[in-house]
């Protein structure tokens, strides 16, 4: 099987920063309420003249600059979010503008919501490895503008998500490990947002239910990338979970039995991101020297739909 080399990172969050103090003179919350239930104490959102493609162009940038391509070298472009700036064109599209990318080079987004970064790596992966791409490298994006469909009224959501973006630039190589794993459940209840009616267009959650859902999936999915990479956990260096929030991987670490210090957390400064929490989290980590080239990373994500899905990767 043909795993990914990552060549290089980037992620962005936009200029306004909103505090949970900032919070608790909206709605009818503290910042011990929500540090308390979530680990969150800060989130970004957009201002003014800012969105979801300002954001995911200037993670991409990083990623290029960092990875030492160009546009010359990205055979495609795949787009992870549900809060585009547009319906059409996608917001892959408007970075392939953006950015300069050929004629030839194939853009498009994915929707699997907090999952999405993961189902759009594997996309990548697997039109690169088909051979058919006129360049050698992918960039992979997750970004969301989720300020757009909260409700800044309903405090069980609004102290939950921040926007932001993150990019990667990938290609093939044999020698390294990888698995992924995906999955899907059709549930509207539980999680969704979107909708065309007034009040439906903005974020509606069921916590106690995705808290049940999440706890359930993410360790099976741990126990399933392992299993399909003929790995242990103790061969890991790092699990990056989505950023959900951080009893969730409290409680995935005890149920695992796992050292904590190997699962990543950056929620409290982020915020839930959607499909962006994932790749700002591994861009975090390298940035910071937390992690290391060489090393192994399991990437395990949730979201509405339900989704869910893990991959490993050798940094």
């Amino acid at each position: 099987m043909n795993a990914i080399k990552l060549l290089g990172t980037g992620r962005h969050v936009p200029s306004r920063c909103l505090t949970n103090d900032d919070l608790s003179r909206m709605v009818d919350t503290s910042d011990q309420w929500i540090r308390e239930r979530t680990g969150i104490v800060t989130r970004y959102l957009c201002g003014e003249g800012e969105g979801n493609t300002s954001s995911a162009l200037a993670a991409a940038k990083t990623a290029m600059e960092r990875a030492g391509v160009g546009p010359q070298d990205i055979g495609v472009c795949v787009a992870a979010t549900f809060t585009a700036d547009h319906a059409t064109p996608s917001l892959a599209c408007e970075l392939h503008q953006l950015l300069g990318f050929a004629e030839t080079t194939p853009a498009f987004d994915v929707n699997a919501a907090c999952t999405g970064f993961l189902h759009a790596l594997e996309t990548a992966r697997c039109l690169l490895a088909a051979g058919r791409l006129r360049a050698p490298c992918a960039l992979v994006v997750g970004s969301e503008a989720l300020s757009r469909i909260t409700d800044f009224t309903d405090r069980s959501t609004c102290v939950l998500f921040g926007d932001g973006a993150a990019a990667a630039v990938i290609r093939l190589t044999d020698d390294a490990p990888y698995a992924c794993v995906l999955g899907a459940r059709g549930d509207t209840q539980i999680l969704r947002a979107g909708g065309a009616g007034e009040m439906d267009r903005f974020i509606h959650m069921d916590g106690p239910a995705v808290f049940r859902f999440a706890v359930d999936a993410v360790p099976k999915c741990i126990d399933a990338v392992l299993s399909q990479a003929g790995m242990t956990l103790s061969q890991v260096d790092h699990v990056i979970c989505h950023q959900a929030n951080s009893r969730i991987i409290d409680y995935v670490v005890r149920r695992l039995k796992a050292p904590p210090e190997k699962f990543y957390k950056n929620m409290d400064r982020y915020g839930n991101t959607s499909a962006a929490s994932i790749p700002i989290a591994l861009d975090e980590l390298l940035e910071k020297g937390l992690a290391r080239q060489g090393q192994i990373a399991l990437c395990v994500g949730f979201g509405a739909g339900l989704t869910w899905g893990g991959a490993l990767l050798k940094l």
